[in-house]
């Protein structure tokens, strides 16, 4: 059985990131991969870093004991696993084939908010599946009732609706596609985009709701219009295939990363060809 990987430093935003896996993970039908890294730089003696792997090791089974009992498919295991946490965290994904990494980050301001964005966006950047990262703070116990897929015009844009749409027959959610407009001249090209995610919807028996806005700050727009419907989950694109973003994850991504309040997916273009699948 595939697992769903989460990262834990056992803050309180990585715990919030473990109660939502476990409702995602009993929804998909399969497990989950608790994983702490160890980062062998850190500044302490080899006994010291000893003693912190065997409170990790305390921990991890703690939490897999605790939450166990709420999987009705799977089941929890943790691991410990060694290097630079995103790419020690994208390892492991590969080699798990993992659907999904969920990651949580803590409820922060100013400088520290977006220290804590910049590392889940390099996460982000190294995973090789979708992410969903989400905020301490965030109530998952309510339904997830409003997903926002963002499209502008252009080649990457559309492929974020079926992942969305396989996300809300999960939860039985309704789809609201955003249409952004940048340039006046775009808009009969951004509303065939958007009548053709809704044929595409249609098909699949999701419900939707569309809206076009013009935009000058894209990653304001879409969270002000999440916010304003009360949306629980936000799709977006990483804008670049994995090897640039390896390297720059995209401004837009990058903002919604660090801004957003409610949960991110966030896709690599190459990977719409079997997230539908996955997700």
């Amino acid at each position: 059985m595939k697992s769903i990987i989460v990262g834990t430093d056992f803050s309180e935003g990585s715990y919030a990131a473990l109660e939502l896996a476990v409702d995602v993970a009993n929804r998909m039908q399969c497990d989950i991969l608790l994983v702490w890294v160890r980062r062998e730089k850190m500044l302490f003696t080899g006994e010291q870093l000893d003693m912190l792997t065997n409170l990790a090791k305390d921990k991890l089974q703690a939490l897999c004991d605790r939450y166990n009992p709420k999987m009705t498919a799977g089941k929890i295991h943790s691991r410990i696993i060694n290097g630079k946490v995103s790419t020690a965290i994208a390892e492991v994904a590969k080699r798990e084939l993992a659907p999904l990494i969920i990651i949580g980050t803590n409820g922060a301001s100013g400088f520290e908010k977006y220290v804590i964005g910049s590392q889940a966006a390099r996460i982000v950047q190294d995973s090789p599946c979708p992410v969903l990262t989400m905020r301490q703070g965030f109530d998952f116990h309510k339904k997830l009732e409003r997903i926002v897929v963002p499209l502008r015009v252009n080649a990457n844009s559309r492929q974020k609706v079926p992942p969305a749409a396989s996300m809300a027959k999960i939860f039985g959610s309704e789809v609201h596609i955003l249409g952004l407009l940048d340039l006046k001249e775009e808009e009969s090209a951004l509303r065939t985009y958007i009548n053709q995610s809704i044929d595409f919807l249609e098909r699949e028996r999701v419900p939707y709701h569309f809206e076009i806005r013009s935009y000058s700050t894209y990653s304001d727009t879409v969270l002000n219009y999440a916010d304003e419907i009360k949306a629980d989950l936000v799709i977006i694109n990483t804008e670049q295939d994995r090897v640039i973003s390896q390297l720059f994850l995209g401004t837009n991504a990058q903002q919604i990363v660090h801004k957003s309040q409610i949960p991110v997916l966030c896709i690599h273009p190459e990977d719409y060809i079997n997230v539908a699948a996955k997700v």
